[in-house]
């Protein structure tokens, strides 16, 4: 049995569709596909949603409107017969209609995956429906009945026991040799709509890969695989075909843009491949992540940008002890900031973070015990395998604010590049 996962720039638009309808295709094991939202749909519905939080109920229905339009351009391209498509998203949209229209929201998280879930499950509505237009019989899945996380709204954990109780209970190759799933979402135990964080897609067909023990998952990708650095910011890119469970972790965690953070663990605990292939060129091999790859030889880097880089130091000039540390890093915790990179003196801590709406709240109560300053709009650039001239050539005409460089890698915190 095998996972296929693709993402949104995979399924924008009606030859993207088609082009996984030829992958699929050409298919002859079992098959579990998770989808992602259509093109820029989840930014979309987080527009949507601001406007709900708001109370501006009409703006949000306006907004809702220019994503049903989007959706049903595309049947319109793909259906012989577009009510058969419409058919299939109509309930959805209805439903959307009705949770804008009658009520306010006051709980953003909650109120996220109550909505923005909605992006996967119209894409895959939409894409099971074409498949059995065009002869690939297939059972469609709803994930928010299925993948059962803890109620820790956008950025739910997920529960693999009773996920894998319900899952496997849904999942019949001997009924249907393709199932369709959406990525990213799942439900608590009460039934309420959650997400995995944004991308979570990857993360979900991981999890779908470890339940299921595939042979392996691949993500399609509009890349020819892993590469050392990402084309659109690096250039002279070099393609990785293989790549250790360990270093896969070290580039995720580091802001690789190809993988998300959460989803080796699942596959390395089963020893599961996952390969990166080419949406565009599915011929080719792509990267493979696996147990038994060798080393790699290349320099690699990585570039993260909308970072915040904050400096706490005592009111009282104390030094940061350790019951202070533990105390500081509930506060990050708890307001659910993700911690790129630490560096500490004997009066002072200085935590690099992503920009998140929730980081002026951290803030405030930080500011309760320690004087915070701060620089934003930063980025972070990795260098793997680092020597001097990579480094001179990748941090020239630029103010580095904080560095840590090792035998092995350097990190560097800097102002954002000009634009």
């Amino acid at each position: 049995m095998l996972v296929y996962k693709f993402g949104g720039a995979s399924v924008k638009s009606a030859d993207g569709i088609r082009n996984m309808l030829k992958i699929v295709s050409s298919v002859e094991d079992n098959l579990f596909i998770v989808v992602s939202a259509m093109g820029k749909t989840t930014n979309a519905l987080e527009v949507v949603l601001e406007n709900f939080m708001k109370a501006e109920q009409e703006a949000a229905l306006e907004k809702l409107t220019e994503i049903e339009t989007y959706h049903k351009e595309i049947i319109a391209e793909l259906f012989k017969d577009k009510s058969v498509g419409e058919t299939a998203v109509e309930p959805f949209f209805t439903k959307l209609k009705t949770i804008l229209s009658e009520s306010v929201g006051n709980d953003y998280d909650r109120c996220y995956d109550q909505i923005v879930s909605y992006g996967e499950v119209i894409s895959t509505a939409i894409i099971s429906a074409v498949f059995k237009e065009k002869g690939i019989v297939n059972k469609w899945l709803d994930m928010r009945e299925l993948l059962v996380t803890d109620s820790n709204f956008r950025e739910a954990n997920v529960n693999f026991l009773e996920a894998e109780k319900r899952l496997k209970s849904a999942v019949d190759f001997s009924q249907h040799k393709v199932y369709i799933g959406q990525g990213f979402i799942g439900t608590n135990m009460k039934g309420l709509p959650t997400t995995l964080g944004r991308e979570g897609s990857d993360y979900t067909a991981a999890v779908v890969g470890n339940l299921l023990d595939a042979d392996s998952v691949t993500i399609w990708k509009d890349v020819p695989g892993i590469l050392n650095g990402d084309p659109r910011i690096f250039q002279n890119t070099i393609h990785i075909p293989e790549l250790s469970y360990l270093d896969a972790v070290e580039l995720a965690h580091s802001g690789a843009q190809v993988i998300h953070p959460k989803t080796i663990k699942p596959l390395e605990n089963k020893q599961i491949p996952l390969y990166v292939r080419p949406f565009g060129s599915p011929t080719e091999a792509g990267s493979v992540i696996h147990q038994t790859a060798k080393p790699i030889t290349v320099p690699i880097l990585i570039l993260k940008r909308n970072l915040v880089l904050l400096t706490l130091r005592p009111l009282d000039f104390s030094f940061v002890l350790e019951e202070s540390l533990t105390w500081i890093f509930t506060v990050i915790e708890k307001y659910r900031l993700k911690v790129s990179l630490i560096q500490s003196s004997a009066i002072s801590i200085s935590i690099c973070v992503d920009n998140s709406r929730y980081l002026q709240r951290a803030m405030d109560e930080l500011s309760n015990d320690y004087k915070v300053s701060y620089n934003t709009d930063l980025e972070m650039l990795t260098i793997r395998g680092i020597n001097k001239e990579i480094k001179q050539q990748s941090i020239q005409n630029r103010e580095v604010l904080v560095q840590q460089v090792t035998r092995r890698s350097g990190r560097f915190i800097m102002r954002a590049l000009e634009k």
